[in-house]
């Protein structure tokens, strides 16, 4: 208590007056961040003609030659799929800087999307920094606000004090997610973490085709093109950056954080690329494993007698799926293959663009393959990942009725379609561990492969590093190899401290003694603790492959209830043999630690990600309830729109038509599912696109008459995620209703927006996607919605 009432006093003086802290002036060791300002060294006399004028030397606070610092996270790729770590996806780029650097297999992550960014750009456990969940799931528990405070600066913050350049390129996740409209506030964008540059998207996940871009503070459209892809478009924009960067500053380095939004849903990439892999997982999750496994021995990825883990009993064997569902589920995969090779191939382009600028070989590459195991999100297949993000049911047979009338197979991939593979494939990524993405407590949702090379720096050799490290243990190794002491003060906030042991020691010694001696780990109520070699764990109540059921097993949950297991992983590498009733003393003693650990990094309530499971009322959201919108409002996040799909609302809009009036009057969410009102040849339309797998339409029967109208929209919801009615009024009458079978009770999309006058982004109904954004040729004059 004394040392957080001393920290947070350092904290609101230096806040104050910085030089109130110091005798004189700030130490200029690095220790306080900002470093003070060099001191002229001109004599100054009364007369002009007796001074002298002289600037002072730069000071030269980085060793010579300090490396550039790449940074590339691949999102939602297991263990078991790239091609380098034994999988059956091409990844030549990879591959490459292996042969030149090293390849790490005991490299973890946090098992879930921002915390793991969190985690990664801190140096600090996730819930230390309030990151204990995604942005858009975050809740009012200190270790899950979703907000990183400036009491733990970025290794971007404190390289730029030091003189580097730094950028970051494609999914952030780390702003809460009603701080991303137009007027922010936006000092907890990238720019406010320390990026000078910033290109890429916001939210969790975006379309690969129509992604809801920014770039620095502003939103910004992709060109239309049919040939467009956002992980190109990244690369593209790196590059260019580094050529203004060479251009204006060739003495200084850069650090670039490429963060792309592959391989994470929706899996969208061009048929070309799926079709690579057409027919090579016709066998399915099994024996795709059990070839993985073969192959990862072969290459000595895992250690000799590593065991295969096996199926869980709650998910689908390949041998149960009916075979009129083959073509949609091997089709699932080969569409997650193409875009995993295209990622690594666009950050082979990177890499080879540095080559082509002679930077290579003195920049520090750090390439993650995936922020957390590959996604059992798609359950059991499916069109629209965020059915499963709602805890909506459905059946796969739903999922091919609806797929058949937009184009069958050919469809997924497309703009049409938010596709994900089924949760067997994610498994099948993670080979030889037993869980997937949002899993804490077991490989396959933490262990991630990972690849370091700079070639002036580091020699290559054969030899797998298998020391345990933590994407929180990057950034203590960036500020080693630079010789920088992680700061005390920063911005005039005292600094808290960091938990990640730099890895740089494994660089030259492969055979060298893990220097880690614990690490935390924790998620939606799984969790664990390394200590020593030795993993204790307990898998907790949310099963990722079936979050329907996982409702009722969350609401009956009683952590202090979990049965906990016991691995030493230094001979179980693939965590196959359970030894806690062998070693029942050394598992309390491990359960001891981890609340320790867990209260210490303000994990508490174990299992705060939970809370919306079973209050998705309590989601993060506006606290409005009236809004006045004009004709140009545009890229309004959902989370902080209008809930016009999700609450009893009216909508009133006056407007003018002209003739042959087409347009949208307002539109929220995207093709994946979202809700859109707009006028087709005069006539009024409304669609709620549930998730694509269920339409609720209604339309006037006669055009509206050029001139002056008042529209209404009266949705009634009879509940959170239930059904209803949407009534469209034209001047006072009646014209049309949707029945509403139900609705969704927490989100349509993690970056689309409520947009007016036009649609945005991927289009909510097909029918106007040829005619995108489909603007409204009349005038909007006034734009009202209230919630009832």
């Amino acid at each position: 208590m004394r040392i957080l009432l001393f920290a947070c006093t350092l904290s609101l003086l230096a806040a104050i007056q910085p030089k109130l802290l110091f005798s004189q002036s700030p130490p200029d060791d690095g220790s306080v961040l900002p470093f003070p300002p060099q001191e002229m060294e001109s004599v100054t006399k009364p007369r002009l003609q007796d001074s002298k004028m002289q600037w002072p030397e730069p000071a030269q606070r980085l060793p010579k030659d300090a490396p550039n610092i790449l940074v590339i996270l691949v999102d939602d790729v297991g263990f078991g799929i790239s091609e380098t770590f034994g999988g059956e996806v091409h990844t030549p780029t990879m591959s490459k800087l292996a042969d030149e650097g090293l390849r790490y297999n005991c490299f973890h992550t946090t098992s879930i999307c921002s915390p793991t960014r969190a985690s990664l750009l801190t140096g600090r456990n996730h819930t230390r920094v309030s990151s204990g969940t995604i942005a858009e799931r975050a809740v009012a528990f200190d270790g899950y606000t979703g907000v990183i405070s400036k009491d733990a600066a970025t290794f971007a913050e404190v390289l730029k004090q030091y003189g580097y350049h730094t950028s970051a390129f494609g999914k952030w996740h780390n702003t809460p997610a009603t701080e991303t409209t137009a007027i922010g506030p936006k000092d907890r964008w990238p720019n406010g973490y320390g990026f000078e540059y910033f290109y890429g998207f916001l939210a969790g996940e975006t379309s690969q085709w129509e992604p809801r871009l920014v770039e620095n503070y502003d939103a910004v459209e992709p060109p239309r093109d049919d040939r467009y892809h956002l992980t190109e478009d990244l690369t593209n924009k790196a590059l260019a950056w580094v050529d203004d960067q060479q251009a204006f500053a060739p003495d200084k380095p850069f650090l670039m954080y490429w963060a792309s939004g592959g391989v994470h849903g929706p899996h969208h990439i061009f048929p070309e690329w799926a079709d690579k892999y057409k027919g090579k997982f016709d066998d399915g999750w099994d024996a795709y494993r059990e070839g993985v496994h073969k192959r990862q021995l072969e290459m000595g990825i895992i250690p000799p007698g590593t065991k295969l883990t096996p199926r869980d009993q709650t998910m689908t064997a390949w041998k149960d799926i009916p075979e009129d569902q083959l073509a949609f589920q091997r089709r699932g995969m080969e569409i997650f293959a193409g875009f995993a090779e295209h990622t690594d191939a666009q950050v082979g382009r990177l890499v080879a663009g540095l080559e082509e600028r002679g930077l290579r070989d003195n920049t520090l590459i750090f390439y993650i393959w995936g922020d957390n195991g590959s996604s059992a999100e798609g359950q059991q297949g499916s069109i629209s990942e965020l059915l499963a993000q709602n805890n909506i049911p459905n059946t796969v047979e739903q999922q091919i009725a609806a797929l058949d009338k937009i184009g069958g197979l050919d469809a997924l991939g497309s703009p049409k379609t938010d596709n994900i593979y089924h949760s067997g494939w994610a498994w099948a990524g993670s080979t030889p561990f037993k869980a997937t993405k949002l899993v804490a407590s077991h490989f396959g949702g933490t262990r991630n492969p990972m690849v370091v090379s700079w070639p002036d720096g580091i020699k290559s050799d054969d030899k797998i590093r298998d020391q345990f490290h933590h994407v929180v243990d990057i950034a203590p190794t960036i500020y080693e190899i630079l010789g920088i002491t992680s700061p005390q003060i920063v911005n005039g906030q005292a600094q808290i401290k960091i938990d990640g042991t730099s890895l740089a020691y494994t660089f030259a010694d492969g055979e060298a003694k893990t220097k880690k001696e614990v690490q935390f780990f924790d998620n939606n109520g799984s969790r664990a603790i390394y200590q020593d070699g030795w993993i204790a764990c307990a898998f907790g109540p949310f099963i990722p492959w079936n979050t329907p059921a996982s409702v009722p097993r969350i609401a009956n949950w009683d952590s202090a209830s979990d049965e906990w297991e016991l691995y030493k992983i230094t001979e179980d590498f693939s965590e196959s043999n359970n030894l806690a009733e062998q070693n029942a003393d050394k598992l309390d003693a491990m359960k001891k630690s981890f609340l320790e650990l867990a209260r210490d990094n303000q994990d508490f309530p174990i299992g705060a990600g939970l809370w919306l499971r079973l209050h998705p009322e309590d989601r993060v959201k506006t606290s409005y309830t009236n809004w006045n919108f004009t004709a140009n409002t545009r890229r309004m996040p959902e989370f902080a729109a209008p809930g016009v799909g999700r609450q009893s609302n009216t909508v009133t809009i006056d407007l003018e038509v002209p003739e042959k009036a087409n347009g949208v009057l307002y539109a929220l969410g995207g093709s994946g599912g979202g809700l859109t009102v707009y006028l087709a040849d005069g006539h009024l339309h409304y669609l709620y696109n549930m998730f694509i797998i269920e339409q609720y339409e209604a339309h006037s029967d006669d055009p509206l008459s050029v001139g002056k109208h008042k529209i209404e929209i009266k949705t009634s919801i009879d509940g959170m995620g239930k059904g209803g009615t949407a009534t469209l009024i034209v001047d006072g009458n009646e014209v049309g209703e949707a029945k509403l079978t139900r609705t969704v009770p927490v989100a349509f999309s993690a970056s689309e927006t409520f947009d007016v006058g036009v649609d945005l982004g991927s289009t909510v109904s097909w029918d106007y996607y040829d005619q995108r954004p489909f603007a409204f040729n009349g005038i909007i004059n006034s734009f009202k919605v209230e919630l009832n």
